[in-house]
């Protein structure tokens, strides 16, 4: 090695460490991909290699069967949340990006429950929607509202409501600092000009603040819809699939782990894929129509 040229040690050199990453990435990310749309063309049962080519069958019953492809209007609850999400992130990251006393209080204290664990989110909230001794319960009960008190968990007509309104509660955080670190990247030349020129405080917001952070809303835009397509953890430790609370993706898991259909579960898992592309594209063309 020592008699080479130095520009082609450097080459080796860049060789050997490019190799072991994109090894990783073809043996974990691409080669499962590829196995995944395959086993999506098989009735693989998941246990043991036998396995018969049944081409778009399972394609087929994905769209056609209600229980399967009907549960995304359970993920419609989780994509609303989210645009409510993020609303009211941005609403608070413009507050905390004032000059608030206590604003890194606040800041820490709203990011707070994104670094909580899942299963211990769950549990707390267990505890807040019981019906006899939760926290929410005795607090309308408190300011004289006991004819609110519901099962939260148990009423099918309210549970997906409650479910979306944690993961909300669990990502706020997320969104808010997102976007406490695109508003302070905005020049503070911007709103001393527009004050000299008499602009109000939401004129400034609705032509400085948005079309600065434009970008950064199409990313909050983009989480919000693969998060509500993909939410699993929440709905799925809290429910396990009961009274209706099934999304996609729990719903796939079930079929490939309860049922051992794993091909069926692969080719639900593709559509979940495409579905994302397709309103990913047709995400940024909404937001960016017009331009070049």
């Amino acid at each position: 090695m020592f008699n080479l040229s130095y520009n082609k040690q450097r080459l080796l050199i860049l060789f050997g460490f490019l190799t072991v990453p994109v090894l990783f990435s073809l043996t974990f990310s691409y080669y499962p991909a590829l196995s995944l749309i395959y086993y999506s063309f098989t009735d693989w049962s998941g246990l043991g290699w036998d396995m018969n080519w049944v081409g778009f069958d399972n394609y087929k019953e994905v769209f056609t069967r209600p229980e399967i492809f009907g549960v995304f209007k359970n993920n419609a609850y989780y994509f609303v949340g989210g645009l409510l999400q993020t609303v009211i992130a941005l609403y608070f990251a413009v507050i905390l990006t004032s000059k608030l006393r206590g604003r890194n209080m606040f800041r820490s204290m709203f990011f707070l429950p994104y670094v909580l664990h899942s299963v211990a989110i769950v549990i707390m909230f267990k505890n807040v929607y019981h019906f006899e001794y939760g926290a929410l319960n005795i607090f309308l009960s408190a300011i004289g509202l006991e004819s609110w008190q519901q099962q939260w968990l148990g009423n099918p007509h309210i549970v997906n409501f409650a479910l979306a309104f944690i993961s909300m509660w669990k990502y706020f955080g997320l969104s808010m600092v997102i976007f406490i670190g695109a508003l302070q990247s905005i020049p503070a030349d911007l709103y001393e000009a527009s004050k000299i020129d008499g602009a109000s405080g939401w004129q400034a917001f609705r032509f400085i603040t948005i079309p600065s952070i434009r970008s950064v809303i199409e990313l909050m835009m983009i989480l919000t819809l693969t998060g509500a397509l993909e939410a699993f953890e929440i709905p799925y430790i809290m429910m396990l699939g009961a009274n209706d609370t099934n999304t996609f993706v729990s719903k796939t898991v079930d079929i490939a782990f309860t049922f051992h259909k794993a091909g069926l579960a692969s080719a639900m898992a593709v559509v979940l894929l495409l579905i994302v592309i397709l309103f990913i594209i047709i995400q940024r063309k909404l937001l960016f129509r017009g331009e070049n």
